[in-house]
């Protein structure tokens, strides 16, 4: 199981944007170090818990900072941008970073689908990326989804296609089975390659880890409730002070979330692979406190070294669930 970064750049009460966007840099020299396999930022837009507007701008600055991993979006959301002007900005990050660079564009705002679709086949042809151009190897593009009306589109045009877990927990298998049974192959890409983003919180006992879960889970009901705020810090997330309307939406998105020690975390992760019949998770961790969420991450590396290498939950590559027609057929 290979696991990757999704950072949404999240803002603490308190601290400005500014601040958000150095955090992005230094969590992914960070999660470099630590073996993570890609690291993927956000666009969001009037959003007070979210300071990634530009989001081929923070990657270029995520590319200059690292130097192995992977980076890329997660995603472009391209019915608010021209399809040539992304093709142009990515064909810049492919030319200085060539490898590295993936491409990720969501379908969020979108309120024509003909028109997304036919900006993305225009920012396929902008990027030479059509199923039957000559092979481009120095950038990848994914296509993002939360429902399953993007895997048949990814598969179409051979693109790999990330399902965002942490937004719905129910449609991930069904959209990965019908993008994997509809691959239709292209120069680009051979096979059909696909992950899951899911939001984990983790720390040394449960407890604490269940305690920082909760300026998630505050910030996400007073989202549904219709006040938009930055992330609460752990003091003003005590559920004692939740109102009475917020602690009714306390627990509507714990399916979406991975809470825990780090071992359990661990085999919980390799157990929504295996489900999402995927070998890859990304990890968004939106904690307020910095230092809370690189401890997060540097305690599921250690936990994934510790789970493979001490037997405790037997799980070998022999095992894996394979992105491919035949395999998820069986699922």
């Amino acid at each position: 199981m290979r696991l990757s970064v999704l950072d949404q750049s999240p803002v603490a009460a308190g601290l400005r944007p500014a601040e958000a966007l150095r955090e992005t840099i230094r969590l992914a020299r960070a999660t470099e170090a630590m073996g993570y396999h890609r690291f993927w930022v956000a666009e969001h837009h009037a959003s007070p818990g979210f300071a990634g507007t530009t989001p081929e701008l923070l990657a270029m600055a995520v590319l200059d900072a690292t130097g192995r991993m992977r980076v890329g979006t997660g995603g472009v959301l391209l019915a608010q941008h021209d399809p040539r002007r992304i093709s142009e900005s990515f064909d810049i990050l492919a030319a200085l970073h060539p490898g590295r660079v993936d491409l990720g564009v969501g379908r969020a705002g979108t309120a024509d689908p003909d028109m997304f679709t036919d900006k993305l086949v225009q920012l396929h042809k902008s990027l030479h990326l059509m199923p039957d151009d000559e092979s481009r190897t120095d950038l990848n593009f994914w296509l993002l989804g939360a429902g399953r009306g993007s895997a048949p589109l990814a598969a179409t045009l051979g693109a790999g296609y990330a399902h965002a877990h942490f937004l719905n927990a129910t449609s991930g298998r069904p959209a990965i089975l019908q993008y994997a049974s509809t691959f239709a192959p292209t120069n680009h890409r051979a096979h059909p390659e696909g992950l899951g983003a899911v939001r984990v919180i983790t720390a040394p006992t449960s407890d604490e880890a269940d305690r920082l879960a909760d300026s998630v889970r505050l910030w996400r009901a007073r989202k549904d409730l219709g006040l938009d705020q930055p992330f609460p810090n752990c003091t003003d997330s005590v559920i004692s002070g939740w109102s009475e309307q917020e602690l009714s939406h306390r627990a509507d998105h714990d399916q979406r979330m991975i809470v825990g020690e780090p071992v359990t975390v661990v085999k919980q992760l390799k157990r929504l692979s295996r489900q999402m019949g995927v070998d890859e998770l990304m990890i968004s961790t939106p904690l307020p406190r910095f230092d809370d969420r690189i401890r997060s991450f540097e305690l599921i590396e250690q936990a994934m070294h510790e789970v493979f290498t001490s037997g405790i939950d037997s799980y070998t590559s022999s095992g894996r669930t394979a992105l491919t027609s035949e395999s998820t057929s069986n699922l």
